[in-house]
């Protein structure tokens, strides 16, 4: 089959973005390609995928309204041109701004909710287009679904586990890696890394937008010494790496979150985690057995200092188990070829 995948017009999808939504579409898109189908991916110049890129150009600067505006006019003309000259089975959107770049074309839509529910608007759940379905990333992430028929079951995230494994010498610190913006809560994994003594590397990237950008001239900048640093946005290969080293990765979400690559990621790398029980992340964190739910920094600092009582085997285990790449791509997979069954009845 052919799939057009639509990014959101303000990131570049790789395997090495900082969003779960980009690490999603280009985790499909690669697995389509190897598996004998077409991939077309309209996402931000400069994004990496294995299929075809329709690129599309970022705009510089704060991220307004304007510009928003203009970048989703831009995402409707590039998404009719390729519905006009290519045969696409389907569509699937990951942007949190897809119902304004819905096509017109009769072609069905698939569109993922990657946010927390209230990130939308609630219209979304009653668009008046036909062949257009809905699917959330967890169970949890569901249940503050409104009832709709647009709603298909969840499909769980999944991330890329290598089959083999090298225990290496765990160091001293703690981690913690993710967009910087508020909602992520940074500023208390690096007061919960202070209070442990424990030293912390916070890797991320600051988007272009005003809030994003006070939060972390006000809250992270002010917070960082010599043993609490900032690293910066991290290719896979090194947060793979400093996941390998680490003591424990530290989520101190103030949102429900819908679902948590970077907690998946961490326990297939045999690092336990330490989160605050947000969302998804109270279903991924197993409490004493792959890592600790807690409920403040204080709770978080002792949890840092207990991590030695997790058995890293088991947290790899539970990886291998239940947050597979390969079992989210034959759900879409059945999920793509549903939607196409019931576009031509």
């Amino acid at each position: 089959m052919t799939v057009l995948s639509v990014a959101y017009p303000f990131a570049r999808v790789s395997s090495d973005s900082i969003g779960g939504a980009e690490q999603i579409a280009a985790s499909l898109d690669r697995s389509l390609v190897l598996t004998g189908h077409r991939s077309i991916v309209i996402a931000a110049a400069g994004s990496e995928i294995l299929g075809e890129l329709v690129s599309v150009p970022v705009p510089a600067g704060i991220i307004t309204e304007s510009t928003r505006a203009e970048a989703e006019r831009h995402h409707r003309r590039t998404i009719d041109e390729v519905l006009a000259r290519e045969r696409v089975d389907i569509v699937h959107c990951h942007g949190l701004d897809f119902f304004r770049y819905l096509p017109e074309a009769r072609v069905p839509v698939l569109a993922t909710l990657h946010l927390p529910i209230s990130f939308y608007p609630r219209e979304i759940f009653s668009v008046n287009r036909p062949d257009t379905w809905l699917h959330c990333v967890s169970a949890s992430q569901q249940q503050d679904c409104p009832t709709s028929a647009m709603l298909l079951p969840p499909i769980p995230n999944g991330v890329d586990i290598p089959r083999q494994f090298k225990t290496i010498r765990r160091g001293g610190f703690a981690l913690a890696l993710g967009r910087i913006c508020p909602e992520k809560g940074f500023h208390l994994a690096i007061d919960a890394a202070r209070q442990a003594a424990v030293p912390l590397i916070l890797g991320g990237a600051v988007y272009p937008y005003q809030t994003h950008i006070e939060y972390f001239e006000k809250e992270i900048c002010p917070r960082l010494d010599d043993d609490r640093v900032f690293a910066g946005a991290l290719a896979r290969a090194q947060k793979l790496k400093l996941m390998a080293q680490a003591r424990c990765l530290l989520i101190p979400s103030l949102v429900a979150e819908t679902s948590s690559l970077v907690a998946m990621e961490a326990l297939a790398s045999e690092l336990p985690v330490i989160a605050f029980p947000a969302g998804a992340l109270a279903d991924i964190v197993e409490h004493g057995r792959t890592g600790f739910l807690v409920s403040n920094v204080e709770e978080m600092s002792a949890a840092i200092r207990e991590t030695g009582r997790i058995d890293r085997r088991v947290c790899r285990r539970t990886a291998l188990q239940s947050f597979s790449s390969e079992t989210m791509f034959r759900s879409y997979l059945a999920a793509y070829r549903a939607a196409i069954r019931k576009s031509a009845l």
